[in-house]
């Protein structure tokens, strides 16, 4: 078959036109990727402008402290002699200073004795309130909130009469089973402890508030067709409660080991530290070593409080790192 030059011409017009359209035009000029980063940004302004306060707050109050005083953790400061550079030696010295190290222990002791009897006590209490009446329920729930609102001085000030050796009321109940007195406060082995109980008694009623909301918001029907199975209160416990609370549980692990760590009154107030530097809490060894009449004992002390930061940033990452948050699920 002769095709016509016009034929001809017609399907080297459509090939050109074809490989034309495979090929890319090199004058073409791609979407530059600032375009889509600027509509990306129009797209979730409402999200930056409601992220902006809080990361302008962040930025004034934690972020630039921080700075400045990781950069005057450099200089040998002292009242009355002009700032010396020395780099990071401030931190070979507090991570060298072995007392600063038992202080990190004790911290540590102090929160085994009491975030695990914290959680166990806020836990039991807040699935007995659900329980209750709503009468019952709202008059268990002031009463278990009044610690939270009791000064942590005047607390240690309770428990310091209530330790006492002569007449005080702890030792007089034990001395109905036949124990005592003992010296709690002045007892190396029993100072640490003894602290603890004022500050379980201090944290436990705001935990079981959070818990307690945390409880709320599992629907009733989980635990209705959990009975309908068989399942006792135990296994409802176990395996609808405690996951369903794992973000809640989590969080009130990590900010209660936090605390625990820096605890600063009730050493303070009650031992002073001691008795043989038994209490000295991190708070607290930082706190004395600023009060210190050495010349640089600011800059020590001011490396030392970095030095705990990191730590309690540490303890932190791995808290979560082991106990992983679970996604919202819509009941």
């Amino acid at each position: 078959m002769t095709m016509s030059p016009q034929t001809t011409t017609h399907l080297g017009t459509a090939a050109n036109v074809t490989l034309a359209a495979e090929q890319p035009i090199k004058g073409r000029r791609r979407r530059p990727v600032r375009e889509r980063v600027s509509k990306h940004m129009m797209a979730n302004r409402t999200a930056y402008l409601m992220l902006a306060p809080m990361i302008v707050l962040l930025g004034i109050f934690v972020w630039w402290p921080l700075m400045w005083s990781f950069y005057l953790s450099t200089f040998e400061i002292s009242f009355y002699e002009e700032p010396v550079f020395v780099g990071l030696q401030f931190y070979q010295y507090v991570l060298e200073d072995p007392e600063f190290w038992r202080s990190i222990g004790i911290g540590a002791m102090y929160v085994l004795y009491t975030v695990p009897a914290i959680m166990i006590i806020a836990f039991l209490m807040a699935s007995f309130i659900r329980s209750c009446g709503i009468r019952l329920a709202g008059l268990l729930k002031t009463t278990v909130y009044i610690p939270t609102v009791v000064s942590a001085v005047i607390a240690s000030i309770v428990f310091i009469f209530m330790y006492r050796a002569d007449g005080g009321i702890i030792n007089w109940l034990l001395g109905f089973v036949g124990l005592g007195p003992y010296a709690f406060l002045s007892d190396p082995n029993l100072a640490l402890p003894a602290i603890s109980i004022p500050g379980i008694w201090l944290a436990f009623g705001i935990t079981t508030l959070i818990m307690l909301a945390g409880m709320y918001d599992i629907p009733q029907s989980y635990y209705e067709a959990a009975q309908l199975e068989g399942a006792n209160y135990l296994q409802r416990t176990w395996f609808i409660t405690i996951p369903l609370m794992k973000n809640v549980l989590l969080y009130l692990l990590v900010t209660a080991t936090i605390a625990g760590m820096q605890q600063f009154e009730l050493p303070l107030i009650m031992t002073g530290g001691g008795p043989t530097n038994s209490t000295m809490t991190p708070n607290l060894f930082i706190f004395n070593t600023f009060k210190d009449p050495t010349p640089y004992a600011t800059s020590f002390s001011l490396t030392a409080a970095l030095i705990l930061f990191f730590v309690l940033g540490t303890i932190s990452v791995l808290i979560f790192r082991v106990i992983r948050s679970d996604k919202a699920i819509d009941a």
